[in-house]
């Protein structure tokens, strides 16, 4: 019986041994194919990296070899800067660095990309390059040079070793350090050399100054954890303050000190609410009270005057709509500060309603808060109808009026704006007040039209 049954069972086994042979085999060659794939598209990543910062050295050292009149040579040559040191970034962001600190060397690039896009964007004609921005150019060519030599180092080890990335993300993924891996070591040499260079001067829109923010622009003194708990009791109503939690961030930065507030919800289906203040005055610049919207008894007109009468209640003075946006039965509509009927975008609040009781459930005022200075807009040199000869014939007009935004190289400029239609799209088109040019053109929705038409 045993036998029989070991002559009729014996295919079957041999055929299932036979297929899960193959299908071990099969799923590890399209193992070894994903593998392969993706240590290719690391070692293409890397490669070009080192041609890039190879011809951004290049091309620094060609910029400064013609005069510095030469405006026409010398825009070529930043836009060609510009070009090379972005692709650098995108080369660095498909390498697996997340857990290799390399982040001073991704700062100088930003900042080179930055510093040399401002650069050739602005008429030299009328703005040559200064002695301090030569210097910076000069100074560029001479770090660049020691970058791509650490990097062509490592990628000659690279070479000569037949050494893998895949080694090196499986190193920075697990928690054993290794040390002798050649490509995480050439990339900390690197990174270590960059945060040795001295500071430079990118100019007044460089990421260094606009990625902070400027504590100069708060009024008020200094707060306590105590005092801003306070200030979020008297905000929200709370009248059971036991669980409301308190911590201060930002460490000696004062760039960056503030207060999160955290205040627990009675309701297990509700998030908690979250607020952030800053250390210095006590100003509130985040407000997010997040829960289920079921469903849009009111509009977003509606949803506008209540915020409206919210910003007017707390800090938050002479604010217009200036767009409309609805999700998930919410209004999210943005302010923007209106002085003297000209629109200033660069105080900007943003406020959350809720479409079913019309309850501001959000706030965002980083940019108003740290954006409020004393302004001297004065009038603009340029008529509204000179403004409107930049745009095209075939737009038609809908709307104008004054506003002062910052253009590409980070610096508040007075414009005249318009809204207009053409080709079935709506456009914002702002024309420099003083000069005549164009400086920004945004493609709008339909209520942000409506919005803009009515600021109020």
């Amino acid at each position: 019986m045993y036998k029989r049954l070991s002559i009729v069972m014996f295919p079957f086994l041999l055929l299932a041994l036979i297929g899960a042979s193959v299908w071990g085999y099969l799923e590890h060659q399209e193992k070894n194919t994903i593998l392969i794939k993706a240590e290719n598209q690391y070692q293409r990543a890397f490669h070009d990296l080192s041609f890039h910062m190879d011809k951004l050295h290049t091309e620094l050292g060609n910029t400064l070899a013609v005069n510095e009149t030469s405006e026409p040579s010398y825009r070529k040559g930043l836009v060609n800067v510009w070009r090379l040191t972005s692709q650098a970034q995108s080369d660095i962001t498909q390498l697996p660095l997340m857990l290799l600190p390399f982040n001073k060397t991704e700062d100088f690039l930003a900042n080179m990309a930055n510093f040399s896009y401002r650069m050739s964007v602005r008429d030299m004609t009328k703005q040559p390059l200064t002695e301090a921005e030569m210097k910076t150019l000069n100074t560029l060519y001479a770090h660049s040079a020691d970058i791509t030599k650490e990097i062509r180092g490592v990628q000659n080890k690279v070479i000569a070793n037949n050494l893998r990335w895949m080694d090196v993300e499986t190193a920075l993924a697990s928690e054993k350090e290794m040390h002798d891996n050649a490509i995480i070591d050439g990339f900390k040499i690197v990174d270590k050399q960059v945060g040795g260079y001295d500071e430079l001067n990118w100019g007044t829109g460089s990421l260094n100054v606009f990625s902070k923010n400027d504590v100069k622009m708060l009024t008020g003194n200094d707060m306590t954890a105590d005092q801003v708990k306070k200030k979020a009791i008297d905000f929200l109503g709370v009248k059971d303050s036991s669980g409301i939690k308190v911590v201060e961030n930002g460490g000696s930065a004062p760039e960056f000190q503030s207060y999160s507030v955290v205040i627990p919800s009675n309701d297990a289906s509700k998030t908690d609410t979250q607020m952030d203040y800053t250390k210095k005055g006590g100003h509130l610049i985040y407000f997010m009270k997040t829960r289920d919207v079921p469903a849009a008894k009111f509009n977003l007109r509606q949803a506008r005057d209540i915020a409206n009468e919210f910003l007017d209640q707390h800090e938050y003075k002479d604010l217009s709509a200036i767009s409309y946006d609805q999700y998930q039965n919410t209004a999210t509509i943005l302010f923007a500060k209106k002085e003297n009927n000209v629109t200033i975008y660069p105080e900007q609040v943003t406020v959350k309603v809720a479409l079913d009781t019309l309850e501001v459930t959000g706030l965002q005022a980083t940019n108003y808060i740290y954006s409020q200075k004393k302004r001297n807009i004065g009038q603009p040199k340029i008529t509204v109808d000179q403004a409107r000869k930049q745009l095209s014939s075939k737009m038609k007009v809908t709307g104008e009026s004054l506003a002062i935004i910052k253009n590409d190289l980070d610096e508040e400029v007075l414009c005249h704006e318009f809204i207009g239609t053409m080709n079935n799209n709506i456009y914002r088109v702002y024309v420099n007040a003083d000069v005549g040019m164009e400086e920004k053109i945004e493609t709008i929705r339909q209520d942000q039209a409506e919005a803009a038409k009515g600021k109020s």
